[in-house]
């Protein structure tokens, strides 16, 4: 269902609200559900997560798509590109229920328990309207990779291992293990490597750091401290 303009008065009247304290409820949002729903935790960056910037990520586009409501159009370079990274974390279009239904939960927390039910209303119709967009810029972006085999994360292996000048920085090649098609890529581009520890999976984007060669991926990780 579209936002009414009722809702949309309700939402200018209240988006305030995730200008001023969106990176505290979006953080109670991710409390919650990662503690009911773990397994979320395979397509989250945890390290933004840890150090705030997916919380405040999150608060940022709902308040600037609050803002502009009635003109969601101008912000559709943004979304192609918060697009690409779910794309290339994984995300589905199941996941999105899921996320909506936390962040009504934060609001009405953030609020003392009290949240009025036409505001929870009024966000539930914006985050729909919000998501619908947003899936359907991701259904184009997967397609666009083919096979739905294509479209997950492909084993690689890692054929070469260098340390580049004196560290702390090392620089992977990698081709694929099940000796398949590499995908072509412009300069900047990135990927993202998924990894599994202690039962769970954690994922980071790295820039590919060589031109495409139709062979091998190149990229290059600085160790960080701690």
């Amino acid at each position: 269902m579209p936002v009414t303009e009722e809702q949309k008065q309700i939402l200018k009247t209240t988006s305030p609200i995730f200008k001023e304290n969106g990176k505290e409820i979006t953080s109670i949002l991710y409390k919650h559900m990662f503690a009911d729903h773990p397994e979320l935790l395979n397509i989250f960056n945890r390290t933004n997560q840890k150090n705030g910037t997916q919380p405040f990520a999150l608060a940022n586009t709902m308040y600037l798509a609050i803002e502009n409501i009635d003109h969601l159009d101008v912000l559709l370079p943004q979304f192609l590109l918060i697009s690409h990274k779910h794309r290339a974390s994984t995300v589905q279009p199941e996941h999105y229920p899921i996320l909506g239904k936390y962040l009504l939960i934060a609001i009405d927390e953030f609020l003392g328990g009290m949240g009025d039910p036409d505001i929870l209303g009024a966000w539930s119709a914006a985050y729909n309207m919000i998501v619908t967009i947003f899936i359907n810029i991701e259904k184009r972006l997967y397609n666009e990779l083919g096979d739905k085999s294509e479209q997950g994360f492909i084993p690689f292996t890692i054929t070469k291992k260098e340390i580049i000048a004196s560290g702390p920085i090392v620089a992977f090649t990698m081709e694929r293990r099940d000796g398949g098609k590499m995908r072509d890529y412009h300069s900047g581009q990135y990927i993202t490597i998924r990894i599994k520890k202690d039962g769970l999976y954690h994922i980071r984007y790295y820039s590919l750091i060589e031109l495409f060669n139709g062979k091998t991926y190149r990229i290059a990780i600085k160790q960080e401290k701690n």
